[in-house]
């Protein structure tokens, strides 16, 4: 049986609500400073007129959450989108229709500004999170990957000398030079 779901813009009281309910999506610090990242995400987000945290409650509990936020599909490509960010449902609360409530919630803030896409991110491993948002018709559009600088750095650094070769800054000085022992009668050396 489905659940009376009510869906209201989060307040400053909800913050703790919502640590738990984005746990997984939050920095990785003590539960103080994801206190504070999600009030000032709260604040900024009141502040803001393109943006909304939407809260599903049941109950008067706190049981999931989307924060919506319009916006372009990226920097150059300047169609607008509604993007729900980080749609999530408590787990002992999910397969109750309020991640299909979240959705609805974009949905109808999208048509609310006039706008005609919506986009999310989910996590890649979650199968079944991606198979939900595909039966709403979200499909894939793009890979978001993520790395810490130092991983990208280093591996940048082991790709250098391949770089190197593949640019091929040598390799006219090169030919010019067996060219030219050619021209000398000299057999280049490999």
């Amino acid at each position: 049986m489905r659940a009376q779901v009510l869906l209201r813009p989060a307040h400053a009281a909800d913050a703790h609500a919502l640590v738990d309910v984005w746990t997984d999506v939050l920095r990785r610090v003590e539960r103080d400073e994801q206190l504070k990242d999600v009030r000032q995400v709260i604040d900024r987000v009141e502040a803001v007129p393109g943006e909304r945290i939407t809260v599903a409650e049941i109950d008067g509990q706190v049981v999931g959450a989307v924060h919506l936020r319009a916006t372009t599909v990226s920097p150059i490509n300047l169609d607008p989108v509604v993007q729900a960010i980080s749609p999530h449902v408590l787990p002992d609360f999910r397969r109750h229709g309020i991640g299909t409530a979240l959705v609805e919630a974009a949905v109808a803030f999208a048509d609310e500004l006039g706008i005609g896409h919506v986009a999310t991110a989910v996590s890649a491993a979650s199968r079944d999170s991606n198979r939900f948002m595909a039966r709403l018709a979200l499909g894939p559009v793009a890979t978001l990957r993520v790395a810490p600088v130092g991983a990208v750095k280093g591996r940048l650094k082991s790709q250098r000398p391949t770089l190197a070769r593949a640019t091929g800054r040598q390799l006219p000085k090169i030919l010019a030079a067996r060219r030219s022992m050619r021209r000398q009668g000299v057999t280049p050396s490999r």
